[in-house]
């Protein structure tokens, strides 16, 4: 799926001749959408525009706006090619204060495959959130798909070794999944998967869209800790020390939103 950075709605206005319109928006982060007899466009509130269609037709469309000047094309790197049943496996929150860790899988056989490549799957790391967003529920009705998603305090309550639960919630996805070529996100101390590589969710399709799913879900579980904790909890691990102070000024528990064991979070507990 090709996708243009850099549009604005009045840019789309040249398309008009050349058979695209308009039609209603899916979601509050989009600004527009377009369509045609072989492809949509979504022009979302980050001015990214995506191409959807299938890989021909896509081509064709991101020529187009390439003649006539529309934005700045973004090139995601090709994904390896791979044939049979394949099962991509990466996660989220790990290195977030808040929020406590999701594992997602998908499975995909090369129709599927083809599925993935058409709607566009790429890093979720190279995406933004209403990209995750719209993307997510697609991949979910295209693929089968595991995601492990624990909150913070059934994080807080393992062992303490972060390892250890990574690569069991990995195993349990592609045991739920199986059988299958396992393909996981390697990370330090990974002992699960056929295939383990650093980076893998920018080299293999079914990586890429758990990535996916892995994001889409921990955003949804930080909006949800958000409203019960009553402010938005940052992501990531920089800048949250104000948010740490907010959860002691409120009184909330803080097993239900952070990790414990992480040390900005036990310094700002003995504050």
């Amino acid at each position: 799926m090709p996708v243009f950075t850099h549009v604005t709605p009045a840019g789309l206005e040249p398309l008009a001749q050349h058979g695209f319109y308009p039609v209603p928006t899916k979601a509050p982060y989009e600004r527009a959408r377009l369509q045609s007899k072989a492809v949509t466009l979504v022009l979302f509130a980050s001015n990214k525009l995506l191409v959807q269609g299938t890989p021909a037709n896509a081509e064709e469309t991101a020529a187009l706006l390439r003649k006539l000047g529309i934005g700045k094309e973004d090139k995601h790197p090709a994904f390896r090619e791979e044939h049979g049943m394949v099962i991509g496996s990466d996660e989220a929150l790990k290195g977030d204060t808040f929020g406590g860790i999701v594992v997602a899988a998908v499975k995909a056989d090369d129709g599927q495959r083809r599925q993935l490549l058409e709607l566009g799957v790429a890093d979720s790391k190279s995406l933004g959130d209403e990209e995750v967003l719209l993307l997510a529920p697609r991949i979910e009705k295209m693929a089968d798909y595991e995601i492990k998603n624990l909150y913070p305090e059934d994080y807080n309550g393992h062992d303490g070794n972060v390892t250890a639960l990574l690569n069991r919630l990995h195993k349990e996805c592609y045991y739920y999944l199986k059988p299958g070529k396992h393909i996981v996100d390697k990370y330090p101390g990974c002992t699960v998967g056929d295939i383990a590589e650093t980076k893998a969710e920018s080299k293999y399709a079914e990586v890429a869209a758990a990535s996916i799913l892995a994001r889409a879900t921990a955003l949804k579980q930080l909006e949800e800790l958000g409203a019960e904790a009553g402010f938005r909890l940052p992501k990531g691990s920089t800048h949250v020390e104000e948010a740490l102070q907010e959860l002691k000024r409120r009184r909330l528990k803080p097993e239900r939103f952070v990790k414990l064991n992480f040390r900005n979070v036990q310094k700002a507990l003995r504050e």
